[in-house]
């Protein structure tokens, strides 16, 4: 295809993917200067701990509102031990001191994960079920990035129930108001007002250490249950209901993963530090304050968090609980942004506008079509549940699912590329997984109760990526079926046949090897030839970034034809002109304003040959309607393309 654009399984439309990314290993990079690393560990407090620090708003109260377990001693003790080895095991060990180890040239998460793991592995079976599992996770996180906006301000909200039951029927449009100009904000970008995030955390962190270590101190007896044996003790005293107790616990290690997703924004040091010393601590004190007082007074189950403070501190506790699950909103919205431009640049989404909301940090971007899909979920999630033990029900299907994921793939990283012994991978893997399905299956149990939500929007979100990619891998095989070798095309030409023209032009296409439909379609209509023709193909590698040696190749073909490959990294932004600046060194000097880009624009009908299944083609054809145009993806400027149509049978 010759119309620029970026997703394509064989690379139609002007960019391929690389059929052989550049190898990366694990490298652990460069550390952060030390005068940086405070700020680094401060600005890792604001961004990568939101999620997972707002989570004692809730999490003791859920594992005995829904479960019907009694609110006696063994229990308390049993809960809070299962939640601090959950923090210890899933997020301390896996996390922080695994998983981050397997950094795709600095950047992390699943996409990243599932590149490594990709590279490990030779058989083509395996490859695509570790891109399946790759796409599934990032289709569990839209749903996590759905429900976290929503529990986290409604929980932070209902504190005001505590202060006076009045305000009770002002909760859900006090959350509405909010939520509603956290997704206004976002326009604005992160970079505005991230220098306040990390201090507002830092207070938040410190608020959560100081108001349990007072619960602690008076009650110190429950420090008893950092002994496991209390968690395995729940499951002989209580069976099956203490599985069931697992799908609220799962809720103090929620936004695990976004430790390693925000690897490559702040380096793994700064966010190793910032949980050990940090984050941890204040976590466990707060749980185990929580724990202290239910020992001791029950009857402030209803929402144990607030009970904490004093009378007098509640108010200021509701108002710094709401600013501070605004930002771990925000944080997870970004999130989403992020991860939706990354599957954008790798071809399992159509192109869509992404505006840069920084000159400096590459991943603050916003999405506008996303932010308001985000908004509308949020606000039906908000309305249709009503409270936060409601959506806590449908809370950690997709969290506990994604976990699941990071271990597979995880695995096969440690296996293939750290070169580990099968033996040692077996047991520290399984054990892991173990775990993680243990945690999902109990949150399996909440689908009827509102679990099937995220389950359903990662569904449909993994179909559409699916069906995306696979029509995109179809059409270009359409495409290039009965393409004309390059080679052969430049044998015929003559210097009198057909006639040259003044200027430039350039053809993209994402085949380099043949002549692409535009080319052929402007010979035949036009009758010239541009003086000098570059035939244009990018690559958009499976890495964050292409290295300035590999990103641009020049290839002189004879005839006035050159051949240029770009390369870009999926944190890369894919600006055609400033790339084609670089060719310069090699010899190619082009003058935008002598420039003309041709553009091939793909008409999709339906076939009733083989293809996609007849259901995956209306959606197909839907979602290439709704392409951003490559003109403005490829920030080609406007006055200087020209664009061709065909018509396809997909």
């Amino acid at each position: 295809m010759d119309s620029a654009n970026q997703q394509t399984g064989d690379g139609p439309n002007g960019a391929a993917p690389a059929a052989n990314p550049a190898p990366s290993s694990t490298p652990p990079g460069h550390p952060p200067q030390a005068n940086r690393m405070p700020a680094l560990v401060l600005g890792a407090l604001g961004v990568v701990y939101g999620d997972i620090g707002t989570s004692p708003l809730y999490t003791m109260r859920e594992s005995f509102t829904h479960t019907g377990l009694p609110l006696d001693e063994p229990t308390i003790l049993g809960i809070l031990s299962l939640a601090t080895w959950a923090l210890i095991i899933v997020v301390t060990l896996k996390y922080v001191l695994l998983v981050m180890r397997a950094d795709n040239k600095g950047e992390g998460g699943v996409l990243a994960l599932g590149t490594l793991a990709h590279r490990g592995l030779s058989s083509r079976a395996g490859n695509r079920a570790i891109m399946a599992l790759a796409i599934l996770g990032m289709a569990l996180f839209y749903g996590d990035s759905l429900i976290t906006p929503a529990i986290s301000v409604l929980s932070a909200v209902e504190g005001l129930k505590v202060v006076t039951p009045a305000l009770s029927p002002y909760i859900v449009p006090i959350t509405l108001a909010v939520l509603t100009l956290l997704f206004l904000f976002q326009r604005q970008g992160t970079g505005r007002v991230g220098i306040f995030f990390g201090p507002i955390m830092g207070v938040w962190f410190a608020t959560l250490a100081v108001l349990g270590l007072m619960q602690v101190m008076h009650w110190p007896d429950v420090l008893r249950a950092f002994n496991p044996l209390y968690g395995a003790a729940l499951f002989v005293d209580h069976g099956w209901v203490a599985f069931l107790t697992l799908g609220a616990v799962v809720l103090a290690v929620t936004g695990a993963e976004a430790l390693y997703a925000d690897m490559g924004h702040f380096g793994r040091a700064p966010i190793r530090i910032a949980w050990l010393y940090l984050v941890l601590p204040a976590l466990l004190l707060n749980y185990f304050g929580q724990g202290a007082m239910l020992l001791h007074q029950p009857e402030t189950l209803e929402n144990p968090f607030f009970h904490l403070a004093p009378d007098w501190a509640q108010l200021p506790l509701v108002l710094l609980s709401t600013a501070a699950t605004v930002i771990a909103s925000q944080a997870v919205i970004s999130g989403a942004f992020s991860l939706t431009r990354q599957a954008v640049q790798l071809g399992y989404l159509p192109r869509r506008e992404i505006r840069h909301t920084s000159e400096h940090e590459v991943g603050q971007v916003y999405i506008p079509r996303n932010n308001w899909l985000l908004l509308i979920g949020v606000v039906i999630l908000v309305i249709g549940f009503g409270s936060s033990s409601n959506l806590a029900a449908a809370y950690g299907v997709s969290v506990t699912g994604a976990m699941a994921i990071d271990t597979i793939l995880a695995a096969v990283v440690a296996w293939r590329l750290w070169r580990w012994n099968p033996v040692l991978v077996v047991a520290a893997f399984s054990t892991l997984l173990v775990i993680d399905l243990a945690l999902f299956g109990a949150t399996l149990l909440k689908v009827p109760d509102g679990g099937w939500f995220p389950l359903l929007i990662a569904a449909a979100v993994y179909t559409l990526m699916t069906t995306w990619r696979r029509g995109r891998r179809i059409l270009a095989e359409r495409l290039y079926a009965d393409a004309l070798p390059m080679d052969l095309f430049l044998q015929r030409v003559s210097p009198q046949s057909p006639q040259r023209v003044a200027g430039t032009a350039v053809f993209m296409t994402g085949n380099p090897d043949v002549v692409p439909h535009a080319l052929l379609h402007n010979i035949k209509h036009n009758r010239v030839l541009h003086e000098r023709v570059v035939v244009m193909t990018v690559i958009m590698e499976e890495v964050p970034r292409v290295s300035p040696d590999r990103a641009v190749l020049v290839e002189k073909l004879g005839k006035g034809f050159f051949r240029v490959v770009l390369r870009f990294g999926y944190l890369e932004q894919p600006h055609i002109p400033r790339a084609l600046e670089r060719c310069r060194r090699f010899g190619l000097h082009l003058d935008m304003m002598e420039t003309s880009f041709f553009l091939g624009r793909e008409t999709l009908i339906p076939s009733r040959s083989t293809g996609l299944p007849g259901w995956r083609e209306p959606a197909f054809i839907l979602l290439s309607k709704t392409a951003l145009s490559a003109t403005e993806f490829f920030c080609i400027p406007p006055g200087r393309v020209v664009e061709l149509g065909t018509q396809v049978e997909i």
